[in-house]
């Protein structure tokens, strides 16, 4: 699995489909506090955080696609050749200067994906048709960039910030058995390169924050915690068939019913400090769960949401307890590394929108 856009709508919908398969029956009532009144803008909850508008086009025509911003306007990100016969990777500064790192030729499906940051350094991951994934690096001071390993096994990516996971001058990845077991293979490389090293883990695990795994990575159905560091595991608090998603320090659970989503509350991973965050409208607009252990990022149907194929974006802070309006209509949404970004044009000549909750 690798990152793709993802687009606001769907996720109520899932739920729902979920509930007519007779899958969510069943709702025991939480204690959970009730969502704040009154709602306040991005401005007035957070006036020194960094923001931009960034065009989507480049001065070559190309749209460019934004994998990653290291700040609210220096973004990592794919755009084809002007020739159309490749796809880029380009390092985008704030003036519009490019630094081409990697390109593919465009009949090969090339795919660069999950990307992330230790220091001054940046990995991710590259594909191409009929080739095994690679993970590749490139320092921001300059240099080419180069290649850590082709050894990456059966790879399998959640579309989280944390599928590729630096600690210890390494970086780690999951991949499904070779036996063909179920067991999530562990890998990892080191950021100099050379042989890979394989841990095996009985499930299917996913990565999270270091040194930890969560079980039930794809289906929203997490039942345990596990360090890498030393075996400990935390049991976390599920009840009937409430959708479950953690991180070691906060959980997001789907309240539901036989009709669809009834709320969504965060608690602790011991089922402490619960609250709710929002209601039966709202949906998760990226998949991890309360970025920078803060801020919960959520999407709000609309009446037209149908006919636009657009959402609100909303922000649940945990500091302050409050919702704070991003944009009334968002087509896509993502998060790394503590930077919020969004669309809200056509896809041939979008706008992105940027916020870097690390300044809030």
């Amino acid at each position: 699995m690798s990152q793709t856009p993802r687009p606001l709508l769907g996720v109520v919908g899932l739920i729902v489909a979920l509930a007519a398969g007779g899958l969510l029956l069943m709702r025991v009532p939480h204690r959970a506090a009730a969502p704040p009144a009154g709602r306040i803008s991005v401005p007035d909850a957070w006036p020194k955080a960094q923001r931009a508008d960034i065009a989507g086009n480049l001065e070559d025509g190309a749209v460019f696609t934004p994998l990653y911003f290291l700040d609210a306007r220096t973004a990592l990100g794919t755009a084809p050749s002007p020739d159309n016969r490749t796809v880029r990777l380009l390092l985008r500064s704030p003036d519009g200067k490019l630094r081409l790192l990697r390109s593919q030729p465009t009949g090969t499906d090339p795919e660069f994906n999950n990307v992330t940051m230790s220091g001054d350094t940046l990995i991710w991951t590259e594909s191409i048709a009929e080739r095994p994934v690679e993970v590749w690096t490139a320092n921001l001071r300059g240099g080419p960039a180069r290649r850590l390993t082709a050894d990456t096994g059966n790879p399998v990516f959640y579309g989280t910030q944390y599928d590729l996971v630096v600690a210890g001058g390494r970086v780690y990845w999951t991949a499904t058995a070779r036996d063909g077991s179920r067991s999530t293979e562990v890998r990892s490389v080191s950021l100099a390169g050379g042989a890979v090293t394989i841990r095996s883990e009985p499930g299917i695990w996913g990565l999270t924050a270091w040194p930890w795994i969560v079980d039930g990575p794809a289906t929203g159905e997490a039942t345990r915690l596990r360090s890498l560091a030393d075996n400990r595991e935390i049991r976390l608090p599920r009840v009937g068939t409430e959708l479950l998603t953690c991180s070691p320090t906060w959980c997001r659970e789907l309240v539901t019913s036989a009709d669809g989503l009834v709320r969504i509350d965060l608690l602790r991973p011991d089922g402490t400090a619960r609250r709710q965050v929002a209601g039966s409208g709202a949906g998760e607009a990226v998949g991890d769960v309360a970025l920078l252990d803060r801020f919960e990022i959520l999407s709000e149907t609309e009446p037209n949401s149908d006919v636009t194929g657009t959402e609100g974006l909303v922000i649940y802070d945990l500091r302050s307890g409050r919702t704070v309006e991003v944009s009334a209509a968002v087509a896509v949404a993502f998060a790394r590394g503590g930077v919020l970004w969004w669309s809200t044009a056509d896809e041939q000549a979008p706008t992105w929108h940027t916020l870097d909750l690390r300044t809030a």
